[in-house]
Protein backbone atom coordinates (compact mmCIF):
# COMPACT_ATOMS: atom_id res chain seq x y z
CA UNK A 1 0.00 0.00 0.00
CA UNK A 2 1.62 3.20 -0.78
CA UNK A 3 2.29 6.02 1.47
CA UNK A 4 2.80 9.54 1.40
CA UNK A 5 5.83 10.75 3.15
CA UNK A 6 3.77 12.09 6.14
CA UNK A 7 1.50 8.45 5.83
CA UNK A 8 5.73 7.26 6.46
CA UNK A 9 6.57 9.40 9.79
CA UNK A 10 3.41 8.51 11.35
CA UNK A 11 3.93 4.69 10.49
CA UNK A 12 7.47 5.15 11.89
CA UNK A 13 6.32 7.01 15.15
CA UNK A 14 7.65 9.91 14.89
CA UNK A 15 4.86 11.63 15.55
CA UNK A 16 4.44 9.70 18.70
CA UNK A 17 2.98 6.21 19.98
CA UNK A 18 -0.51 6.40 19.85
CA UNK A 19 -0.14 7.11 16.61
CA UNK A 20 2.28 4.69 15.26
CA UNK A 21 0.09 1.93 16.73
CA UNK A 22 -3.22 3.72 14.93
CA UNK A 23 -1.12 3.65 11.51
CA UNK A 24 0.26 0.10 11.80
CA UNK A 25 -3.76 -0.82 12.44
CA UNK A 26 -4.97 0.97 9.50
CA UNK A 27 -1.69 -0.27 7.61
CA UNK A 28 -2.69 -4.04 8.50
CA UNK A 29 -6.24 -3.32 7.61
CA UNK A 30 -5.36 -1.81 4.07
CA UNK A 31 -3.27 -4.51 2.96
CA UNK A 32 -6.11 -7.64 4.18
CA UNK A 33 -8.93 -5.64 2.26
CA UNK A 34 -5.90 -4.75 -0.47
CA UNK A 35 -6.00 -1.23 -0.66
CA UNK A 36 -3.93 0.91 -2.74
CA UNK A 37 -3.63 3.76 -0.18
CA UNK A 38 -5.10 5.96 2.73
CA UNK A 39 -7.67 8.54 2.08
CA UNK A 40 -8.37 11.29 4.20
CA UNK A 41 -12.00 11.32 6.33
CA UNK A 42 -14.03 14.40 7.82
CA UNK A 43 -15.57 12.30 10.62
CA UNK A 44 -15.10 9.35 12.80
CA UNK A 45 -17.63 7.30 14.80
CA UNK A 46 -16.59 5.27 17.22
CA UNK A 47 -17.76 1.57 18.69
CA UNK A 48 -16.25 -0.40 21.46
CA UNK A 49 -17.34 1.76 24.21
CA UNK A 50 -19.41 -0.22 26.70
CA UNK A 51 -17.61 -1.92 29.37
CA UNK A 52 -20.37 -5.07 28.61
CA UNK A 53 -18.28 -5.57 25.78
CA UNK A 54 -15.17 -5.25 25.49
CA UNK A 55 -14.40 -6.06 29.04
CA UNK A 56 -10.95 -5.21 30.73
CA UNK A 57 -9.12 -6.28 27.54
CA UNK A 58 -10.19 -3.02 25.77
CA UNK A 59 -10.18 -0.89 29.28
CA UNK A 60 -6.22 -1.42 28.95
CA UNK A 61 -5.87 -1.15 25.54
CA UNK A 62 -7.71 2.61 25.38
CA UNK A 63 -6.04 3.41 28.84
CA UNK A 64 -2.87 2.90 27.58
CA UNK A 65 -3.62 4.76 24.25
CA UNK A 66 -4.72 7.50 26.27
CA UNK A 67 -1.44 7.83 27.98
CA UNK A 68 0.12 9.26 24.82
CA UNK A 69 -0.11 13.06 25.09
CA UNK A 70 -0.23 13.21 21.13
CA UNK A 71 -3.17 10.46 21.03
CA UNK A 72 -5.59 13.04 20.11
CA UNK A 73 -8.38 13.19 17.11
CA UNK A 74 -7.43 15.17 14.11
CA UNK A 75 -10.95 14.78 12.98
CA UNK A 76 -14.29 14.93 15.07
CA UNK A 77 -15.40 11.85 16.72
CA UNK A 78 -18.47 10.84 18.48
CA UNK A 79 -18.93 7.60 21.04
CA UNK A 80 -21.14 4.75 20.33
CA UNK A 81 -23.42 3.82 23.77
CA UNK A 82 -21.69 2.88 26.83
CA UNK A 83 -23.21 0.58 29.06
CA UNK A 84 -25.08 2.26 31.68
CA UNK A 85 -26.94 6.22 31.68
CA UNK A 86 -23.67 8.36 32.68
CA UNK A 87 -25.95 9.91 35.07
CA UNK A 88 -28.70 8.40 36.45
CA UNK A 89 -27.06 4.88 36.25
CA UNK A 90 -27.54 4.45 40.20
CA UNK A 91 -31.50 5.20 39.86
CA UNK A 92 -31.51 2.42 36.83
CA UNK A 93 -30.53 -0.38 39.47
CA UNK A 94 -26.86 -0.86 37.70
CA UNK A 95 -23.98 -1.55 39.83
CA UNK A 96 -21.42 0.35 41.27
CA UNK A 97 -18.51 -1.83 40.26
CA UNK A 98 -19.69 -1.75 36.95
CA UNK A 99 -19.99 1.52 36.29
CA UNK A 100 -16.68 2.75 37.78
CA UNK A 101 -14.78 0.40 35.31
CA UNK A 102 -17.27 1.85 32.63
CA UNK A 103 -16.54 5.68 33.48
CA UNK A 104 -13.03 4.91 33.46
CA UNK A 105 -13.71 3.86 29.46
CA UNK A 106 -15.44 7.09 29.34
CA UNK A 107 -12.46 8.65 30.24
CA UNK A 108 -10.21 7.73 28.18
CA UNK A 109 -12.04 8.41 25.41
CA UNK A 110 -12.04 12.18 26.89
CA UNK A 111 -8.81 12.18 26.96
CA UNK A 112 -8.18 11.25 23.36
CA UNK A 113 -10.82 14.28 22.48
CA UNK A 114 -13.59 11.93 21.33
CA UNK A 115 -16.85 13.73 21.67
CA UNK A 116 -18.64 11.08 25.14
CA UNK A 117 -21.95 11.95 23.24
CA UNK A 118 -22.44 8.02 23.57
CA UNK A 119 -24.86 7.87 20.91
CA UNK A 120 -25.46 4.95 17.91
CA UNK A 121 -27.07 7.90 15.89
CA UNK A 122 -24.56 10.65 15.61
CA UNK A 123 -26.25 11.76 12.66
CA UNK A 124 -28.95 13.38 14.67
CA UNK A 125 -26.19 15.32 17.29
CA UNK A 126 -24.28 16.97 14.65
CA UNK A 127 -22.15 14.25 12.83
CA UNK A 128 -23.87 14.57 9.64
CA UNK A 129 -21.29 13.88 6.95
CA UNK A 130 -21.96 15.51 3.33
CA UNK A 131 -22.72 13.01 0.10
CA UNK A 132 -19.63 11.73 -1.31
CA UNK A 133 -17.80 12.22 1.97
CA UNK A 134 -15.21 9.67 3.26
CA UNK A 135 -16.12 8.98 7.04
CA UNK A 136 -15.08 5.75 8.87
CA UNK A 137 -17.97 4.84 11.29
CA UNK A 138 -18.19 1.57 13.13
CA UNK A 139 -21.62 0.75 14.82
CA UNK A 140 -23.76 -1.18 12.16
CA UNK A 141 -27.36 0.89 12.18
CA UNK A 142 -25.07 4.15 12.06
CA UNK A 143 -22.68 3.11 8.87
CA UNK A 144 -25.73 1.60 6.93
CA UNK A 145 -27.59 5.04 7.51
CA UNK A 146 -24.52 7.32 6.61
CA UNK A 147 -23.93 5.18 3.58
CA UNK A 148 -27.76 4.52 2.65
CA UNK A 149 -29.40 7.84 3.72
CA UNK A 150 -26.93 11.09 4.14
CA UNK A 151 -24.56 9.00 0.83
CA UNK A 152 -21.45 9.37 2.92
CA UNK A 153 -18.88 6.30 1.92
CA UNK A 154 -17.43 3.92 4.89
CA UNK A 155 -17.11 1.07 5.64
CA UNK A 156 -18.21 -0.83 8.61
CA UNK A 157 -15.06 -0.54 11.26
CA UNK A 158 -14.72 -2.33 14.35
CA UNK A 159 -14.09 -0.38 17.15
CA UNK A 160 -10.17 0.03 17.31
CA UNK A 161 -10.00 0.59 13.56
CA UNK A 162 -12.52 3.82 13.33
CA UNK A 163 -10.52 5.26 17.01
CA UNK A 164 -7.00 4.77 14.73
CA UNK A 165 -8.79 6.45 11.92
CA UNK A 166 -10.17 9.46 14.27
CA UNK A 167 -6.40 9.87 15.36
CA UNK A 168 -4.36 9.82 12.22
CA UNK A 169 -7.57 11.38 10.07
CA UNK A 170 -7.44 8.67 7.62
CA UNK A 171 -8.36 5.00 6.17
CA UNK A 172 -7.75 2.52 4.06
CA UNK A 173 -9.49 3.11 0.76
CA UNK A 174 -10.84 -0.32 -0.31
CA UNK A 175 -14.78 -1.45 -0.33
CA UNK A 176 -17.88 0.97 0.13
CA UNK A 177 -15.04 3.97 -0.53
CA UNK A 178 -15.07 2.55 -4.19
CA UNK A 179 -18.14 3.86 -6.24
CA UNK A 180 -18.33 0.30 -8.17
CA UNK A 181 -18.69 -1.19 -5.07
CA UNK A 182 -22.02 0.79 -4.18
CA UNK A 183 -24.00 -1.42 -7.34
CA UNK A 184 -26.82 -3.04 -5.60
CA UNK A 185 -27.05 -6.71 -5.98
CA UNK A 186 -30.80 -7.78 -4.92
CA UNK A 187 -33.85 -6.30 -5.78
CA UNK A 188 -36.66 -6.68 -3.17
CA UNK A 189 -40.06 -5.22 -4.02
CA UNK A 190 -42.58 -4.85 -0.66
CA UNK A 191 -45.96 -5.92 -2.37
CA UNK A 192 -48.16 -4.24 0.68
CA UNK A 193 -48.86 -1.20 2.29
CA UNK A 194 -46.24 -1.15 5.29
CA UNK A 195 -45.13 1.63 8.40
CA UNK A 196 -43.91 1.95 11.38
CA UNK A 197 -42.12 -1.52 12.43
CA UNK A 198 -43.09 -3.41 9.69
CA UNK A 199 -39.73 -1.93 7.89
CA UNK A 200 -37.89 -3.66 11.08
CA UNK A 201 -39.33 -6.52 9.99
CA UNK A 202 -38.62 -6.21 6.33
CA UNK A 203 -35.23 -5.51 7.47
CA UNK A 204 -34.57 -8.89 9.10
CA UNK A 205 -35.81 -10.37 6.47
CA UNK A 206 -34.08 -9.33 3.45
CA UNK A 207 -30.51 -9.48 5.83
CA UNK A 208 -30.47 -12.95 5.94
CA UNK A 209 -30.50 -13.37 2.73
CA UNK A 210 -28.63 -9.84 1.62
CA UNK A 211 -25.64 -11.16 3.84
CA UNK A 212 -23.13 -8.22 3.16
CA UNK A 213 -24.46 -7.19 0.07
CA UNK A 214 -26.45 -4.56 -1.10
CA UNK A 215 -30.05 -4.43 -1.35
CA UNK A 216 -32.24 -2.35 -3.41
CA UNK A 217 -35.85 -2.01 -2.27
CA UNK A 218 -39.25 -0.90 -4.24
CA UNK A 219 -41.90 -0.04 -1.45
CA UNK A 220 -45.53 0.77 -2.28
CA UNK A 221 -45.12 3.97 0.02
CA UNK A 222 -42.27 6.08 0.87
CA UNK A 223 -40.50 5.78 4.23
CA UNK A 224 -39.69 8.49 7.14
CA UNK A 225 -36.12 8.98 8.18
CA UNK A 226 -37.28 7.21 11.04
CA UNK A 227 -38.08 4.20 9.33
CA UNK A 228 -35.24 4.14 7.27
CA UNK A 229 -33.56 3.84 10.47
CA UNK A 230 -35.06 1.20 11.50
CA UNK A 231 -34.74 -0.50 8.46
CA UNK A 232 -31.02 -0.14 8.27
CA UNK A 233 -30.53 -1.33 11.82
CA UNK A 234 -32.17 -4.21 11.06
CA UNK A 235 -30.35 -5.23 7.76
CA UNK A 236 -27.15 -4.74 9.85
CA UNK A 237 -28.11 -7.18 12.65
CA UNK A 238 -29.73 -10.08 10.84
CA UNK A 239 -27.21 -9.75 7.93
CA UNK A 240 -24.09 -8.11 7.71
CA UNK A 241 -25.13 -5.14 5.18
CA UNK A 242 -23.67 -1.70 5.57
CA UNK A 243 -25.30 0.31 2.35
CA UNK A 244 -29.17 -0.25 0.87
CA UNK A 245 -30.82 1.66 -2.07
CA UNK A 246 -34.22 3.08 -1.80
CA UNK A 247 -35.93 3.66 -4.82
CA UNK A 248 -36.92 7.01 -5.63
CA UNK A 249 -35.52 8.23 -1.84
CA UNK A 250 -31.95 7.47 -1.25
CA UNK A 251 -29.69 9.65 -2.89
CA UNK A 252 -27.55 6.82 -5.16
CA UNK A 253 -30.63 5.08 -6.40
CA UNK A 254 -30.55 5.40 -9.64
CA UNK A 255 -26.46 4.92 -10.10
CA UNK A 256 -26.89 1.91 -7.70
CA UNK A 257 -29.44 0.25 -9.92
CA UNK A 258 -27.05 -0.64 -12.58
CA UNK A 259 -25.89 -3.24 -10.62
CA UNK A 260 -29.47 -4.91 -11.14
CA UNK A 261 -28.63 -5.64 -14.43
CA UNK A 262 -25.98 -8.09 -13.48
CA UNK A 263 -26.97 -11.48 -14.19
CA UNK A 264 -25.68 -12.51 -10.80
CA UNK A 265 -28.07 -10.32 -8.98
CA UNK A 266 -31.16 -11.65 -7.01
CA UNK A 267 -35.07 -10.77 -6.97
CA UNK A 268 -36.70 -11.63 -3.93
CA UNK A 269 -40.57 -10.43 -3.25
CA UNK A 270 -42.28 -10.02 0.03
CA UNK A 271 -45.56 -9.81 1.20
CA UNK A 272 -48.37 -8.87 4.13
CA UNK A 273 -48.11 -12.45 5.21
CA UNK A 274 -44.42 -13.47 5.35
CA UNK A 275 -44.49 -9.88 7.58
CA UNK A 276 -46.86 -11.02 9.52
CA UNK A 277 -45.34 -14.35 9.88
CA UNK A 278 -41.49 -13.00 10.76
CA UNK A 279 -43.07 -10.23 12.99
CA UNK A 280 -44.77 -13.28 15.30
CA UNK A 281 -41.35 -15.01 15.43
CA UNK A 282 -39.25 -12.35 16.65
CA UNK A 283 -40.69 -12.23 19.80
CA UNK A 284 -39.67 -15.25 22.08
CA UNK A 285 -42.55 -14.97 25.08
CA UNK A 286 -46.04 -14.90 24.74
CA UNK A 287 -45.72 -13.09 28.30
CA UNK A 288 -46.26 -9.62 28.74
CA UNK A 289 -43.01 -7.28 29.26
CA UNK A 290 -42.52 -6.12 32.61
CA UNK A 291 -39.61 -3.86 31.03
CA UNK A 292 -40.39 -1.80 27.68
CA UNK A 293 -37.11 -0.28 25.71
CA UNK A 294 -37.35 1.90 23.15
CA UNK A 295 -34.99 3.59 20.96
CA UNK A 296 -32.68 0.90 19.27
CA UNK A 297 -31.13 2.82 17.24
CA UNK A 298 -32.02 5.94 19.43
CA UNK A 299 -34.98 7.73 19.41
CA UNK A 300 -34.98 10.65 17.61
CA UNK A 301 -36.88 13.69 18.83
CA UNK A 302 -39.88 12.96 16.41
CA UNK A 303 -39.75 9.53 18.12
CA UNK A 304 -40.32 10.91 21.70
CA UNK A 305 -43.05 13.16 20.59
CA UNK A 306 -45.02 10.27 19.23
CA UNK A 307 -44.14 8.16 22.25
CA UNK A 308 -45.35 11.34 24.26
CA UNK A 309 -48.16 11.63 22.83
CA UNK A 310 -49.35 7.67 23.06
CA UNK A 311 -48.80 8.13 26.93
CA UNK A 312 -50.83 11.43 27.67
CA UNK A 313 -53.58 10.63 30.62
CA UNK A 314 -51.78 7.05 30.66
CA UNK A 315 -50.30 5.05 33.83
CA UNK A 316 -48.26 2.34 32.78
CA UNK A 317 -48.14 -0.74 34.98
CA UNK A 318 -44.64 -1.86 33.04
CA UNK A 319 -41.68 -0.11 33.17
CA UNK A 320 -40.66 2.00 30.26
CA UNK A 321 -37.22 3.44 29.18
CA UNK A 322 -36.75 5.21 26.25
CA UNK A 323 -33.07 4.99 25.04
CA UNK A 324 -31.82 8.27 23.44
CA UNK A 325 -28.76 10.89 22.98
CA UNK A 326 -28.79 13.60 26.18
CA UNK A 327 -29.10 16.10 23.27
CA UNK A 328 -32.69 14.28 22.32
CA UNK A 329 -33.28 14.38 26.00
CA UNK A 330 -32.21 18.48 26.21
CA UNK A 331 -34.69 19.00 23.78
CA UNK A 332 -37.40 16.82 24.82
CA UNK A 333 -37.19 18.54 28.69
CA UNK A 334 -37.22 21.90 27.04
CA UNK A 335 -40.39 20.94 25.29
CA UNK A 336 -41.77 18.89 28.00
CA UNK A 337 -42.16 15.55 26.51
CA UNK A 338 -39.75 14.01 29.32
CA UNK A 339 -42.45 15.58 32.24
CA UNK A 340 -45.28 13.58 30.20
CA UNK A 341 -43.00 10.37 30.10
CA UNK A 342 -42.20 10.55 33.49
CA UNK A 343 -45.89 10.88 34.96
CA UNK A 344 -46.68 7.78 32.79
CA UNK A 345 -44.28 6.11 34.79
CA UNK A 346 -41.27 5.76 31.95
CA UNK A 347 -38.05 7.32 32.30
CA UNK A 348 -35.45 8.67 29.54
CA UNK A 349 -32.30 7.12 29.43
CA UNK A 350 -29.32 8.66 28.02
CA UNK A 351 -25.89 7.17 26.87
CA UNK A 352 -26.84 3.44 26.58
CA UNK A 353 -29.25 1.14 25.53
CA UNK A 354 -30.87 -2.16 25.97
CA UNK A 355 -28.61 -4.30 24.00
CA UNK A 356 -24.69 -2.94 25.36
CA UNK A 357 -26.23 -2.67 29.34
CA UNK A 358 -26.21 -5.50 31.87
CA UNK A 359 -29.96 -5.19 31.79
CA UNK A 360 -29.92 -8.80 32.40
CA UNK A 361 -28.56 -8.33 36.42
CA UNK A 362 -31.75 -6.24 36.99
CA UNK A 363 -34.50 -8.22 37.80
CA UNK A 364 -36.81 -7.83 34.38
CA UNK A 365 -37.81 -11.32 32.43
CA UNK A 366 -39.90 -10.03 29.60
CA UNK A 367 -38.32 -7.17 27.65
CA UNK A 368 -40.93 -5.10 25.24
CA UNK A 369 -39.13 -3.73 21.93
CA UNK A 370 -40.59 -2.22 18.52
CA UNK A 371 -37.11 -2.89 16.96
CA UNK A 372 -35.97 -6.00 15.24
CA UNK A 373 -32.45 -5.42 16.00
CA UNK A 374 -32.71 -5.11 19.50
CA UNK A 375 -35.49 -8.51 19.24
CA UNK A 376 -32.34 -9.81 16.90
CA UNK A 377 -29.73 -9.39 19.73
CA UNK A 378 -31.52 -9.26 23.27
CA UNK A 379 -32.19 -12.97 23.56
CA UNK A 380 -28.50 -14.04 22.71
CA UNK A 381 -26.65 -10.55 24.65
CA UNK A 382 -29.11 -10.49 27.70
CA UNK A 383 -30.60 -13.98 28.09
CA UNK A 384 -34.33 -12.54 28.31
CA UNK A 385 -37.25 -13.25 26.57
CA UNK A 386 -38.63 -10.42 23.81
CA UNK A 387 -41.68 -9.26 23.03
CA UNK A 388 -41.53 -7.24 19.39
CA UNK A 389 -44.39 -5.04 18.54
CA UNK A 390 -45.54 -1.57 18.11
CA UNK A 391 -45.42 0.47 21.60
CA UNK A 392 -49.35 0.72 21.95
CA UNK A 393 -49.77 -3.10 21.79
CA UNK A 394 -46.38 -3.54 24.24
CA UNK A 395 -48.14 -0.82 27.12
CA UNK A 396 -49.73 -2.39 30.28
CA UNK A 397 -52.06 0.70 31.90
CA UNK A 398 -52.72 0.46 35.52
Amino acid sequence: MYLTRIEEEMFEGKHGDAVRKSMEILVALGDIYEAEKLINITSAQVSGVSYKTIGDAGLEFLEDMAKDPKAKTNVPATLNPAGVDLEIWKELGFSEEFTKRQLRIIDAYRKMDVMTTCTCTPYLIGNVPTIGSHVAWSESSAVAYANSVLGAMTNREGGPGALAAAICGKTPEYGFHLDEERLANLLVEVDAEIAGADYGVIGHIVGKTAKDGVPYFIFKNRPSANELKSLGAALASSGAVALYHVEGVTPEYENAFRGLKNEKSEKISIDRQTINDIRDKLSTTAEKPDLICLGCPHSSLDEIKNITDQLRGKKLKNELWVCTSILMKAAADRIGYSNTIEKAGGKIVCDTCMVVSPIEELGFEVIGVDSAKAANYIPGMCGLGVVFDDFKNLMVEK
